[in-house]
């Protein structure tokens, strides 16, 4: 990279070695996580699936994904980047391969629910991305890594159906998904190889303990247990749906069984949290080592509001638009594709213009925007010209794409040795998001869905007047006693 702060994404060495091979590792995780989407008519038909069966794929393919970038977050801050990234990778090709060789929709369910791992994988290269960059950098890596990577979904929609052709005969669909396991099975250890934790000479910065993240006062501690509660509401959320109540996936007994675990579960977790942060009940953290949890809050509800809601529009738009266009659903598929497109400009956009003029500032802008662009959205009816309503959903997604790069551009900067556990935890409020939409969406009209978003996008500005811009310095402490400080601005 030159000294003017240009990024030079051509360069192959140092820390531009470093961002190509994170965001093509998540790259290779969305790819994987989303192969079955674009697949689901030859899967249905070829595994004798019924609607409801594909829509409880659909679900299970993100239900783990939320405790997932948990522990994902604090398994990196434990072991570095190098060794965990290489270790999803490997290990999720297993039930990528199960999925391609299931014969029935019980062991289908099964691959797909503990495909939801790999979904966790972003989290590991935000920690990588920001040991190698500086802080007037980092918003733009980020969001590179971010917006390069999350577009392996988009790019399995349109190569796997073709993969899926050129092998052919019914079982095509299992060599395209089969060949994604393989792909990530042989970058393990590309991976491992060609990557190390942090620049020659730097210190890679581990929590003092593992099981929960540190907060450094008793008010953020019970925040921060606040802040567990909508992650296993979620959980208990996909519960429900997969219960008769919903879709009948679940009996009853099967059903109330996952809530007692995730209840105990949950006391489990406050339990573990407490025990990695009671010395702060004992005496006062160092002032040069405090960080507040509120920040981590804010970033958290922006995310909900952001990549939740890019989960949730992602995966009904095309359906929409041939519903309310009456479009061949080929057709509406390519339009709305116009929508995960846009991720490859806007999320490093978003980090760009965050280190150029100030994070708070970039975040307030482009949360209002979201919010007017998905109430623009609400409008959308048949009597607009097509052009239009796909203008409408391309400038949306500008927002919530730029949103998600601003948000990674700060969680950085918050407290280096926890930069996994905060991203896990922010990444998991995008999964959140995408749960309590997709379930609002199954209760109400289009319009009303979009509003729904709308409002939390006002909640998510109100939410951010309390965010403090990172200035000057954060304090790391070194083995031998030394503080270390990062520079933040």
């Amino acid at each position: 990279m030159s000294e003017s702060g240009k990024l030079n994404i051509f360069s192959f060495t140092g820390k531009m070695k470093i961002l190509h091979m994170s965001w093509i590792a998540f790259f290779i995780t969305f790819f994987v996580w989303f192969n079955h989407a674009p697949l689901l008519g030859a899967i249905a038909e070829s595994l004798g699936l019924s609607k409801a069966e594909v829509k409880t794929l659909l679900i299970l393919n993100v239900a783990l994904t939320i405790p997932a970038r948990i522990i994902i977050g604090m398994l990196t801050d434990k072991y570095g980047p190098r060794i965990t990234y290489a270790a999803l990778l490997f290990i999720a090709s297993i039930p990528c391969f199960m999925f391609a060789l299931s014969t029935d929709f019980a062991q289908a369910a099964v691959s797909r629910f503990l495909l939801g791992f790999i979904g966790a994988g972003f989290v590991i290269g935000i920690r990588m991305v920001s040991e190698w960059f500086p802080a007037n950098e980092l918003g733009t890596a980020e969001g590179i890594y971010g917006g390069w990577g999350n577009f392996g979904s988009a790019a399995g929609a349109m190569l796997l159906p073709t993969l899926a052709l050129v092998f052919g005969g019914e079982d095509g669909w299992r060599y395209a998904v089969g060949l994604t396991g393989v792909m990530s099975l042989i970058f393990s250890f590309i991976w491992y190889k060609n990557v190390s934790d942090t620049p020659k000479g730097s210190t890679y910065f581990k929590p003092k303990k593992i099981g929960g993240m540190e907060v450094t006062s008793k008010g953020d501690f019970i925040f921060m247990l606040i802040m567990k509660i909508p992650m296993y509401a979620a959980l208990s959320l996909l519960t429900w749906k997969l219960s008769p109540a919903g879709v009948s996936i679940l009996s009853d007994m099967a059903a109330t069984a996952i809530y007692v675990i995730l209840a105990v579960i949950f006391v489990y977790d406050c339990f573990s949290a407490y025990r990695v942060n009671k010395e702060i009940f004992e005496k006062p953290v160092p002032e040069v080592e405090q960080y507040k949890f509120k920040q981590v809050a804010v970033l958290n509800v922006l995310y909900f509001a952001t990549f939740g809601s890019e989960l949730a529009v992602v995966s009904m738009l095309p359906l929409f638009f041939s519903e309310v266009f009456e479009l061949d659903m080929v057709y509406a598929g390519l339009l709305a594709s116009a929508y995960a497109f846009m991720n490859l400009m806007s999320r490093p956009g978003g980090g760009w213009i965050s280190d150029r003029f100030g994070r708070k500032k970039t975040l307030l802008i482009l949360t209002a925007g979201l919010a007017v662009g998905y109430a623009t959205m609400s409008m959308i009816d048949s009597s607009w010209p097509l052009f239009l309503a796909v203008a409408a959903a391309m400038a949306c997604s500008f927002f919530v794409q730029a949103g998600e790069g601003a948000v990674f551009a700060v969680v950085p900067l918050i407290k280096r040795r926890l930069t996994g556990q905060i991203a896990g935890m922010t990444g998991a409020y995008g999964n959140v998001g995408a749960v309590f939409y997709l379930t609002v969406l199954s209760m109400v009209d289009y319009s009303t869905f979009f509003t729904v978003i709308a409002a939390t996008a006002v909640i998510g500005f109100v939410a951010l007047l309390m965010l403090e811009e990172p200035k000057g310095h954060m304090a790391e402490v070194n083995e031998d006693g030394t503080v270390e400080l990062i520079k933040v601005s």
